[in-house]
Formats: C-alpha cells, sequence, structure tokens
C-alpha cells in the first residue's frame, strides 16, 4: 500500500484531531462613533475619579453630568459673549475680544448623547441613567439658547429630506400597440413617470 491511500488510524486520546475551526477574523475596527463614544465614556469615568470627593458612578445624577459639561468648557473653541461685550449678538465681530471660549452646543449636546447610550450599555440601567435626567435636558435648552443670542446665530432645527415618490405606470401591452404611434410607448414595463413629491 502506498502511502497515499492509507486510511488514518484511530485518533489517540492526546490527538486533537484534524481541526474543523476557520481561523478568525480579526475583530472589525469600531466606528468612528463607537471610538469616539469610549474616549467619551473613559473621559467621564476619569472625571469621576478625580472628582473631590470621589464619586462612584452608581451615584452620580444629573447634577454630576451638567458639573461635567460645566468643567468641559474650559477646553471649548467657541467665542461665547457676553452680555456686556460690544460684540454681543453679531454674527463677524470686526476685531477680538476676551470673551470665553466655551464647548459648543452641538458637541455638548452630541456628547450627552453618546455618554447616555454608553451608561447603559455598561450596565446603567435607564431609568436611572444621568445623561437622560431632565435637568441635562434643561441645561442644554438653556446653553443652546443663550448662544444663540451671544453669536448672533439662531439654531434651526434642520429639516428632513422627504424622499421623492416614483410613479410606476403599466399598461396592457395589446391596448398600448394600438397607440403606438402617438409618441410615448407607455406599454413598455421600463417606462417609468417623473418623480412626484409626496
Amino acid at each position: 500500500m502506498d502511502s497515499g491511500s492509507q486510511r488514518p488510524g484511530p485518533v489517540s486520546e492526546g490527538d486533537p484531531g484534524p481541526s474543523n475551526v476557520t481561523p478568525s477574523s480579526p475583530p472589525a475596527t469600531p466606528s468612528r462613533y463607537e471610538s469616539q463614544k469610549r474616549r467619551d465614556w473613559t473621559t467621564f469615568l476619569q472625571y469621576l475619579k478625580n472628582h473631590k470627593p470621589p464619586l462612584a458612578l452608581s451615584r452620580c445624577s444629573g447634577a454630576h453630568a451638567i458639573e461635567f459639561l460645566k468643567y468641559l468648557d474650559q477646553f471649548g473653541k467657541t467665542k461665547v459673549h457676553v452680555a456686556a461685550c460690544p460684540y454681543f449678538g453679531h454674527q463677524q465681530p470686526p476685531s477680538p475680544c476676551a470673551c470665553p471660549l466655551k464647548q459648543a452646543w452641538g458637541s455638548l449636546d452630541a456628547l450627552i448623547g453618546r455618554l447616555r447610550a454608553a451608561y447603559e450599555e455598561n450596565g446603567g440601567r435607564p431609568e436611572s441613567n444621568p445623561f437622560a435626567a431632565r435637568a441635562v435636558r434643561l441645561y442644554l435648552r438653556e446653553v443652546r439658547e443663550s448662544q444663540a443670542k451671544a453669536r448672533g446665530r439662531p439654531y434651526e432645527k434642520k429639516k428632513r429630506k422627504r424622499p421623492t415618490t416614483v410613479t410606476t405606470v403599466r399598461v396592457d401591452v395589446a391596448s398600448s400597440r394600438q397607440n403606438e404611434g402617438d409618441g410615448c410607448n407607455i406599454g413598455d414595463p421600463s417606462y417609468v413617470a417623473e418623480a412626484v413629491p409626496p
């Protein structure tokens, strides 16, 4: 018997036998949103750890979430004019001023959305989510309104684009052949009427 036609012998107890396991593919790269959410969550946990006195996540409230947002203002890049500033309410001030830089409302709103999701993904109960607290929503609304006044730029809700409706016209082929001379081949199943908004 040649070696190519030999049958494999019985598998011994120490031999695991042939592997049916396919090599696993490398883990998928997390999306930009997921990466940012993880960084935000890590930053918040670090904030709690450095809090004086240190604060456990289980004891965190909406007030602590607002305190965190205010803490982040020191890293902001958006000029927010104070009421006494001569450029208060001007969209494009002609010269620099000493008004503070703060976090933009849109950035804070997006951050709270990511932290709200991260809290629940890390075992927090939705009913105790500090980022979903009414006080946080009211604070964000107040920030939005005050920044809109200070910068002279009202925030407008983005209007969702409505999808256009396409109407397909199908006609009996026999009746369309009678109308072949009119220049419009409406019997062709690929004929599609113009898009009509709803």
